[in-house]
């Protein structure tokens, strides 16, 4: 079983050129208010000098505009939009009509995150599940009940989308939430040291990644 990867929160050249050299198919960039975030005028001048790999860019939105997405959509070469907020079904069809991109919807874990994938269902093209921290959106380093997952995974397939697995996510517990089988997992603090993407780290994460893939 193949996982997809997505490696968020790059907040310079060297965190992008560090994720681009790995085996991730996503890279996220987060243009909301965090500590993470990042100015479209900065990745502009990163993609200069960085090549992708053919890895897909992910732009990451919190409650924004759709104006504000579209206008960031113009300057940066995203393939993909995350609305992180709470945002509505309504606007997230507003936003695939304004940007012709595909949008992924971040639930945070709680007891009604099937009820909102079912709100979605047809409209958001993606599910990111995360920690439910007081005062963050994401982030946070901190992980949830894995033990509901498969619940996550089952709604995503019936609706024929990816549900990708982010929080607290790490070299040592990552072989956890593989017994799982996730369709993605979604890493940020995660493959850091300090406030710099860690190569190491991400080595380590697409070693144990492989190990399951290969079914040894």
């Amino acid at each position: 079983m193949s996982i997809l990867l997505k490696y968020c929160g790059h907040r310079s050249r060297k965190d992008l050129q560090t994720s681009a050299g790995s085996s991730a198919h996503y890279l996220g960039l987060i243009f909301a208010k965090s500590k993470r975030q990042v100015q479209p005028s900065d990745v502009k001048k990163w993609l200069k000098t960085v090549s992708l790999n053919g890895k897909k860019l992910v732009g990451v939105f919190v409650n924004a505009s759709v104006s504000e997405i579209a206008h960031i959509v113009k300057e940066v070469p995203l393939s993909i939009i995350q609305c992180h907020g709470t945002e509505t079904p309504e606007q997230i069809i507003q936003i695939k009509k304004a940007t012709r991109l595909p949008v992924w919807k971040a639930i945070h874990h709680s007891e009604e995150v099937l009820e909102q994938m079912r709100r979605f269902a047809g409209i958001a093209d993606g599910y990111i599940i995360d920690s439910k921290v007081k005062g963050e959106w994401g982030g946070t380093g901190i992980s949830f009940n894995w033990e509901f997952v498969p619940f996550y995974l089952f709604e995503a397939e019936r609706q024929g989308v990816h549900c990708f697995i982010a929080g607290g996510v790490h070299p040592d517990n990552i072989e956890e939430l593989l017994r799982y089988k996730p369709h993605g997992i979604d890493i940020s603090s995660g493959i850091e040291d300090g406030d710099q993407k860690n190569q190491r780290k991400i080595q380590l994460i697409e070693e144990k990644v492989k190990k399951y893939e290969s079914g040894s």
